[in-house]
């Protein structure tokens, strides 16, 4: 099935065909509307903010993504900072619950827990209720959980919640505990974005302490706070949920795609992250390698037609 979907991805980009998809909605925080970098308002006006507040985003990238793969999602997002599902849950469900939704990604606070960092008891018992309730609207939903990456400023400093830790191990912690969530209803798996920020530190395309500078030739993954993420981690997110939710090879979008051009990245950094999202995505299973083949190359007009 995912063969087919690919096939028939492929096929509508040639033809400038758009394949329509349904809707996705993404259930989240600060991790996915974009803090800190020049996500946050990205083309917001792709994709539905249900709580007015002009949000881009993840969600606006991954909008970008499926349009030049030729698919046609309406994309939505529902989000507040510094939260976990728990918030969404207690003051949201108004607009979550207020009809079906074909795909919902969601994910819970940076460190799982404020009060218990690391315990993934809360994650767990919220994701079930969230699952229920999306369930309830539509049986058929298919829910992704979405793991996410690494602190910094968890990990370094010696008041950190994983200090004195590699890197990675904050990112392992996550993605065990949304493994345990994934039990919900129609959850169809997690999305390994703290696993594909790993990844990007340990091949060499980012940098993996910010604390001591960034070596050259290395993209940060995180933004000033060493907490949220830089355009370039989003972006990784982005690629990594696009891969996912679409089965597609996040190299098939090119090294001039049009979200990296549009938010300055050179062509080397945009085909090193389109790389590494592929590599984890395919080290877990579900995706089909279908590289992005040179002859039709982007322009500021092309993207600007979108």
């Amino acid at each position: 099935m995912r063969a087919l979907h690919t096939l028939a991805a492929g096929l509508l980009l040639v033809s400038g065909q758009a394949l329509a998809e349904g809707s996705v909605l993404f259930i989240g925080n600060s991790f996915t509307f974009g803090a800190g970098s020049a996500v946050r308002f990205y083309r917001a006006d792709t994709v539905t903010d249900l709580n007015n507040l002009g949000i881009g985003g993840a969600p606006a990238l991954f909008k970008s993504f499926t349009q030049q793969a030729g698919l046609d999602y309406d994309v939505y997002v529902e989000t507040e900072p510094g939260s976990g599902l728990d918030f969404h849950l207690a003051n949201r469900l108004g607009l979550i619950a207020r009809r079906p939704w074909d795909t919902v990604v969601m994910h819970g606070q940076s460190t799982l827990d404020f009060d218990a960092p690391g315990s993934p008891a809360k994650l767990v018992a919220t994701a079930q209720q969230m699952a229920e309730i999306l369930v309830d609207r539509n049986p058929d939903v298919d829910i992704h959980l979405m793991a996410t990456w690494s602190r910094a400023d968890e990990t370094y400093p010696e008041d950190g919640a994983w200090a004195g830790q590699p890197i990675e191990a904050m990112a392992n912690d996550v993605r065990a505990a949304y493994d345990a969530a994934s039990a919900a209803p129609n959850v169809r798996g997690v999305i390994p974005v703290g696993e594909a920020w790993t990844r990007a530190m340990t091949t060499g395309v980012a940098d993996a302490n910010p604390y001591d500078g960034i070596d050259f030739g290395k993209v940060d993954l995180w933004t000033y706070d060493q907490y949220h993420a830089s355009t370039f981690g989003y972006y990784l997110e982005a690629l990594v949920v696009f891969g996912r939710l679409t089965g597609l090879d996040p190299r098939s979008l090119g090294d001039n795609e049009c979200s990296a051009f549009e938010l300055g990245m050179t062509t080397q950094q945009t085909r090193a992250l389109q790389q590494v999202a592929f590599d984890e995505l395919a080290s877990q299973g579900g995706i089909t390698p279908l590289p992005f083949e040179p002859g039709v190359r982007l322009t500021a007009a092309r993207c600007s037609a979108r």
